[in-house]
């Protein structure tokens, strides 16, 4: 069989048409045909509205599912560690560190002191509203890094490895390295 082109075809099936007299759902299909032919098919839906409203409510339900989801602590399921920001400055007679770890308590700290090598490691709970301002109703954003933290800074000279002195301050973690 020999192919026609798509002049021919629309021809034959316009002749096709105005011959038969056919039923009107015939002659409606074989519209949409025509038009699939020379431009993208156009469908309209006219929804129930008992199914909107299913629709509705299933959209609801999985917004407050993945809402949870994006609460819960993803580290169970896989081991996943954020690395805290620092700032590191060598002075005269020390290596300064300071670690940006807002918001986690200090006995929940581990620091860990080479000659030229510091490790700080840690977890920070989940910043969440207290019981006393209410539940949440809807995670809007979820920014702060939270769970185990790992941060390894590698020192351009020996320090002293006894004289390492660490205090907290408004969120920052100081760390004071004397060099040999």
């Amino acid at each position: 069989m020999v192919s026609t082109p798509a002049r021919n075809r629309v021809a034959h099936y316009g002749a096709r048409e105005k011959s038969a007299k056919k039923s009107p759902r015939k002659n409606l299909s074989f519209r949409l045909r025509l038009k699939r032919q020379h431009s993208r098919p156009t469908f309209i839906l006219v929804m129930d509205p008992n199914r909107t409203i299913k629709l509705r409510w299933l959209h609801g339900t999985l917004h407050d599912v993945t809402s949870e989801l994006a609460r819960l602590q993803f580290s169970r399921f896989g081991s996943h560690t954020w690395q805290p920001a620092i700032n590191a400055y060598r002075c005269d007679k020390c290596i300064r560190v300071c670690v940006d770890l807002a918001g986690v308590e200090r006995s929940r700290i581990d620091l860990t002191v080479e000659p030229e090598r510091l490790l700080v490691r840690g977890v920070r709970d989940v910043p969440e509203p207290t019981y006393a301002e209410g539940r949440a109703v809807q995670l809007l954003a979820m920014e702060i890094d939270y769970g185990p933290f790992e941060r390894e800074v590698r020192l351009p000279a020996s320090v002293d490895v006894e004289k390492v002195h660490a205090e907290q301050r408004n969120g920052l973690l100081w760390i004071s390295l004397p060099l040999k």
